[in-house]
């Protein structure tokens, strides 16, 4: 066997494993990502569901408050 042919039968098949691997971490990240994004989709409804929860307490706090000052004005 000549050093050609060692290195080759060496070669090949660590380059192969290791475009295999890259893939593979191509792969997972992808899917990591899919992960990230659906967080910060549910956490950006999330902080919506917050600013209408306090907009509609804002609100209730402003009937409440009236009617409290309509009931010591008699």
């Amino acid at each position: 066997m000549t050093n050609q042919q060692l290195y080759l039968v060496l070669g090949i098949p660590m380059l192969f494993n290791a475009v295999l691997f890259g893939v593979l971490m191509a792969y997972i990240n992808a899917k990591f990502d899919a992960i990230y994004q659906r967080f910060a989709s549910i956490e950006k409804r999330l902080d919506d569901l917050r600013d209408l929860w306090r907009a509609e307490l804002r609100r209730v706090e402003e009937v409440l408050d009236a009617r409290l000052k309509h009931l010591e004005e008699r």
